[in-house]
């Protein structure tokens, strides 16, 4: 079976030197050397990880990300590309299902966040690997929303999710879907149909969990 959570971070640590670590991203705020001092926090530093998710950690999360960042900035990429075997997210138990949209979407922020950008043209194989995980995703980015949203991958399938009322549909790849329902709206070849409302308030609400 194809490692597409490993490909994804090899492609995404030679982006990483590539640009440099003054390079923008889509993570509003963060630069490359910010997004690669998260990704090394998330796998190597568990009890920081946590304040990803949990309100009352967030300031210890953000003290070990920056004295991460500090790090020589070849250093950090290299922590970006392998990743420790015990860690909690990326070992090899729990890579695939951990990191397979992480990196993903992680790659395309680094991607994206510049002028010129183009979609990638993804195997069959890794976008339904993404559409997999992405299915998952819509119930929990858009668990708060209150319309019933449709989204659909041609050729791979659709989904619901949302808390009913008013329809709304999104439509794209899966790759691209993924990228909207991460919060990256703006960055997303994805299709919105509905109401002018509800169009404008998926395109702009904070999604992503």
């Amino acid at each position: 079976m194809a490692r597409y959570a490993q490909s994804e971070r090899q492609l995404l640590a030679d982006l990483l030197l590539t640009v440099g670590p003054d390079a923008p991203t889509l993570c509003e705020g963060w630069t490359a050397r910010d997004l690669a001092a998260h990704l090394v926090m998330r796998e190597r530093r568990p009890d920081a990880a946590a304040g990803i998710l949990l309100g009352p950690l967030r300031g210890h999360s953000e003290r070990v990300r920056l004295s991460l960042a500090a790090r020589p900035y070849p250093e950090l990429v290299g922590m970006v590309r392998a990743a420790p075997w015990w860690s909690p997210v990326s070992n090899r138990l729990a890579d695939s299902a951990a990191n397979t949209v992480e990196f993903f979407v992680h790659h395309e922020d680094v991607r994206r966040g510049r002028p010129g950008w183009l979609p990638r043209e993804l195997p069959r194989a890794q976008q339904a690997a993404l559409w997999r995980q992405a299915k998952g995703t819509a119930r929990l980015a858009l668990r708060r929303v209150r319309a019933a949203v449709r989204i659909q991958a041609p050729g791979y399938g659709e989904t619901t999710a949302g808390l009913g009322g008013e329809q709304v549909r999104l439509v794209g790849a899966p790759g691209e879907l993924a990228i909207f329902l991460s919060g990256r709206q703006r960055a997303a070849r994805v299709q919105v149909d509905g109401s002018p409302e509800l169009t404008a308030f998926l395109r702009t609400a904070k999604l992503g969990v």
